[in-house]
């Protein structure tokens, strides 16, 4: 991917923050437990950033967690969408390579979704420069569960239509990719969940994609309109189990 068209991808969500917030799938309580088994101490009244937040999906439930937590977003949508939602919660604009915090301010960095969007050899420093010693750096991206014979039927259609490799993709989600500097010892962990929505949610979800927003409206509703007749023949009562895992990479800061 050109530094561009990386560029236009990341920015493609700001128009499409509503249907973001409304269809995008949530993150399971195991994910929350292994953050805190990996990191060493809890979520509940710690200080906690959570990067590249979009429209709140994790902050909220950082929040809900008992975690002080505050938002960094870069996108104007994204932020409004969030304000909106999550009036109580405050939100700081910037993004990780250049981190709007002082420094060994915070107990936890998350990136739920969003450390692809960095350049790791500005957000790898920038987080040990805010982490807190003893803090943890965590990322995690859901993923869906290629070896669901739906889901990978899909993924092929989709890897077909738009010529992405999507398997490559998931496995591409490691520590080499994360920090190829090498600065970061990450801890892998993987959490599977699932849930059951309408099509409609479904083709929402897939629709807000960065993938997808960046294609235009025609070529992504042809898609979505093949992709909706594959799926009501093989769901006729119109519901779906997306299948999520959960890849989640943990470092921690000297003490």
């Amino acid at each position: 991917m050109t530094a561009s068209s990386h560029a236009t991808r990341a920015q493609s969500f700001n128009a499409a923050a509503a249907q973001y917030a409304a269809n995008r799938p949530s993150y399971p309580p195991a994910l929350f437990d292994a953050i805190e088994d990996l990191a060493g101490h809890p979520l509940t009244g710690a200080g906690v950033a959570d990067i590249g937040a979009g429209t709140g999906i994790a902050t909220a439930l950082l929040h809900a967690r008992g975690a002080d937590v505050v938002a960094v977003e870069p996108g104007d949508g994204m932020a409004a969408q969030f304000r909106r939602a999550h009036p109580d919660i405050p939100i700081i604009r910037g993004d990780g390579n250049t981190l709007p915090l002082t420094t060994s301010s915070a107990d936890f960095l998350t990136y739920a979704q969003s450390w692809h969007w960095t350049d790791p050899a500005q957000a790898v420093p920038e987080a040990l420069r805010v982490l807190r010693p003893g803090g943890a750096l965590a990322l995690w991206w859901n993923t869906e569960a290629l070896d669901v014979s739906w889901i990978a039927e899909a993924a092929d259609r989709i890897a077909r239509y738009f010529d992405v490799n999507v398997q490559a993709e998931k496995q591409s989600v490691n520590a080499r990719v994360a920090d190829p500097t090498g600065r970061l010892d990450f801890v892998r962990r993987q959490v599977r969940w699932s849930r059951r929505v309408p099509i409609d949610t479904h083709l929402a979800n897939i629709g807000s994609h960065s993938i997808f927003l960046v294609q235009g409206e025609e070529a992504a509703a042809a898609f979505l309109a093949e992709e909706r007749d594959h799926l009501t023949r093989a769901f006729p009562d119109g519901i779906v189990e997306e299948v999520y895992d959960v890849i989640l990479l943990v470092a921690t800061t000297p003490a």
